[in-house]
């Protein structure tokens, strides 16, 4: 049987589709190998989402496309977002890929055993919907947090994004599913999971008639073991008492909620489709601080989008400056083909959006500043993702993995990496802060 290796580009999302790629071709007598310069096989889970994730998967197509060039990569297959809105061009321009496909998967045993007999795949056109793969997945995160994914689509239809034309409409993974997985992680030493969805807060409307996010937290939560939760990606509209409940209550629940409200500008907002206004978000917001003791929110925001004047973007810059959101991320408005927002004009200038992008982020750098100095003196529970030479590095409940900061733990005591520590911030800087262990 050949031995392959898989490279894993986009979102947490992407990832687990990963995991699951490679339990389901182990399972079938496939080798896996982590090191691509000596497999047969090279499967590139691409993304597609926006322009500088679009470029970065062509890149690394064409690096693996000089491995195989020289001997090193026998056969390179391409699937994923990237190819579900691009197959054919990829086709027509990178002969050298063996196999390209879309999202789905769930023939890629068939597939690699294809190659195997000296097959070429240029282009699987079949459109279906990405199914729904095995609970069990080998994963690629470190051991100790997982993602856990509980959707799939999503039927928001925001018009600068091309989810829907890539991944379809919203899908809800069963309950039982994903409680088996949830068991399966925490058995295993899991000691974070990570919800992730395109829009968590709609998990079970197609399913059940009605939101069921709430009741899925407390399902996990109620599970035996030491762990805490962390949902990401919650559409403002969907955030109700029930979930807003769940958050007071549940102790392996993080008090995090992660809330890309993209704009604020009741006119951007209804162009970008958002189904939310600038009174509810305010209102929203100080619901959650008022009701949820020591929350940290986290936002992201879109700069540039088209017809954004001076004026709109100011109301921007102005309202993350009176909110002071704990964790925010911004990002350029990329002009995705599809979408509803393509056609819309007046597109603003790439310098100009990139000058908005910057002034965003500055001012974030100070808000986040001043954020981290409150933690000065506190202790808090701390999870300890590695060790270096010089310190522990951890992650408190405010932070979540890769897009957050970090806690570096001075070596005062030993302890385990991927075990729960307590420790007491002694300072801080932008983004991360320092600690000593108690």
């Amino acid at each position: 049987m050949s031995s392959f290796s898989i490279i894993s580009l986009g979102c947490p999302r992407n990832l687990v589709d990963s995991e699951y790629i490679i339990n389901k071709l182990v399972a079938d007598g496939f080798r896996f190998k982590e090191d691509v310069q000596k497999v047969d096989i090279v499967i590139i889970n691409t993304c597609g989402f926006i322009k500088e994730a679009k470029e970065e998967a062509i890149d690394v197509i064409l690096d693996v496309v000089e491995l195989k060039k020289d001997g090193k990569v026998k056969k390179i297959i391409v699937g994923g977002c990237l190819c579900e809105r691009y197959g054919e061009e990829l086709a027509a321009e990178i002969p050298e890929v063996d196999a390209i496909l879309g999202i789905n998967w769930d023939e890629i045993s068939i597939i690699v055993r294809s190659l195997e007999k000296g097959k070429i795949l240029r282009l699987r056109k079949e459109k279906k919907l990405l199914p729904f793969l095995s609970y069990r997945r080998v994963h690629l995160t470190p051991f100790h947090y997982t993602y856990l994914k509980i959707s799939e689509g999503c039927s928001n239809r925001c018009s600068y994004c091309a989810i829907y034309n890539i991944k379809g409409k919203h899908r809800s993974k069963d309950m039982d599913t994903i409680l088996k997985e949830a068991k399966l992680a925490i058995n295993r030493g899991v000691k974070e999971i990570n919800i992730i969805a395109q829009d968590s807060t709609s998990y079970g409307i197609d399913l059940y008639g009605r939101p069921k996010l709430s009741e899925l937290l407390k399902k996990i939560c109620r599970l035996r073991g030491e762990f805490w939760v962390r949902v990401l990606y919650m559409h403002p509209a969907r955030i109700d008492e029930m979930l807003i409940d769940c958050f007071r209550h549940l102790s392996k629940l993080c008090k995090y909620i992660d809330l890309p409200i993209q704009h604020i500008n009741d006119r951007i907002l209804k162009m970008m489709n958002r189904k939310t206004r600038k009174s509810q978000i305010i209102k929203l917001i100080e619901k959650l601080r008022k009701e949820i003791p020591d929350i940290c929110l986290r936002t992201t925001v879109i700069v540039g989008f088209p017809g954004e004047g001076e004026g709109e973007f100011k109301e921007l810059l102005n309202f993350i400056q009176e909110v002071k959101f704990e964790r925010l991320g911004c990002f350029i408005y990329s002009r995705e083909e599809g979408t509803p927002a393509y056609d819309l004009k007046p597109q603003i200038p790439q310098k100009e959006k990139q000058a908005r992008f910057d002034i965003i982020m500055k001012t974030q750098q100070k808000i986040a500043l001043e954020v981290n100095s409150r933690f000065t003196g506190k202790e808090y529970k701390v999870l300890v993702d590695e060790e270096t030479d010089d310190f522990y590095i951890g992650r408190a409940y405010f932070d979540a993995p890769e897009v957050d900061g970090v806690i570096y733990m001075e070596k005062n005591r030993m302890v385990e990496v991927g075990k729960f520590v307590n420790a007491r911030i002694t300072s801080s800087i932008e983004y991360d802060l320092f600690a000593e262990i108690t």
